[in-house]
């Protein structure tokens, strides 16, 4: 079983120095390793409306709710084909990529250039935007906050404007990271689901034959999972024995998590683990070879928040 956790680090980089592997060493302006591509994204942010928990109720605690305790208008990231023509449709799949929370996955790998070429579409509420990226090395313009007096047109995207944002992927860039915005609206649209993942390959290194996004964060009154609460809502994440599976792991809002899978664990330095504690805009990727089928739970271990959504299966096959 091969098991590794992977996180950007600046110590990765000298490291790597060190070890004659990798001779770049990040600027301050972003100029990145010459041997990448440029990768590129179109981005929107557009109102929706989401239901936190669709089939509306609790399959465990035999909870029943109503869809106006649990349906909302907020505003998501949407991914677009080129010029923001039409919106690309929902993949299909475990993690639901581009079907509103979380937003898009962005995909990279160490080397690259990242154009994120994004579009205010609020005309829901009216509310400036932005994009701001951890992990990655980008110019101040591409930063994506705002800062009174000094932010570039790129912290405070106003409705019908647009923007890119030039990102580089450094070797201290590997691993899964959160994007969000970070315009004045910050507040109310992390509240509402505007977050999603970037997720950067090292160099030379294998995709894995499976990957899930687990985005933790609190929606409405619920503990979400990619918004979503409770067993039949949140996703439902498949692998067949023999499959590399690697599972990205963020946290968003105010509270700190700890993620579980049942029947596994993941090997960190020393040892074994099976259960991760993780905070506010921390990140992380776990990898093994699946070698058990079953159906298992995922979850946070903070048990309040499991028992109020967090929750979801895992099913493995041969």
């Amino acid at each position: 079983m091969r098991n590794v956790i992977r996180r950007g680090s600046g110590a990765l980089v000298a490291l790597l120095a060190l070890a004659g592997i990798a001779s770049w060493v990040p600027s301050a302006g972003g100029g990145g390793p010459p041997d990448g591509v440029v990768q590129e994204y179109w981005i929107a942010a557009v109102p929706m409306r989401w239901n936190v928990v669709p089939n509306e109720r609790n399959a465990i605690e035999h909870e029943t709710f109503d869809k106006s305790e649990t349906t909302f208008t907020t505003i998501v990231y949407r991914r677009y084909t080129p010029n923001w023509e039409k919106p690309i449709p929902n993949r299909p799949g475990p993690s639901a990529d581009n079907d509103g929370i979380p937003g898009p996955l962005i995909k990279a790998n160490v080397g690259d250039t990242i154009l994120v070429h994004f579009k205010n579409l609020d005309n829901e509420f009216e509310r400036p935007h932005s994009m701001h990226f951890h992990g990655v090395h980008c110019p101040f313009g591409s930063d994506g906050a705002y800062i009174p007096g000094f932010s570039t047109r790129g912290g405070n995207v106003k409705p019908g404007d647009e923007y890119t944002y030039r990102l580089e992927a450094g070797p201290d860039s590997a691993g899964v990271w959160p994007y969000h915005d970070h315009s004045r609206s910050m507040s109310d649209s992390i509240a509402g689901g505007l977050y999603g993942a970037i997720s950067i390959l090292g160099r030379n290194e294998e995709p894995p034959d499976r990957e899930f996004v687990v985005f933790f964060a609190q929606t409405l009154d619920f503990m979400t999972i990619n918004g979503r609460a409770f067993v039949g809502n949140t996703p439902v994440l498949r692998a067949k024995v023999g499959e590399v599976v690697q599972w990205d792991v963020l946290a968003i809002g105010n509270d700190h998590h700890t993620f579980h899978v049942h029947g596994h664990r993941w090997r960190i330095p020393g040892g074994f683990e099976d259960t991760r504690t993780i905070g506010p805009a921390e990140s992380f990727t776990v990898r093994w070879r699946e070698d058990v089928r079953g159906t298992w739970l995922y979850h946070c271990h903070v048990e309040e928040h499991m028992m109020n959504g967090m929750i979801g299966i895992y099913r493995v096959t041969r």
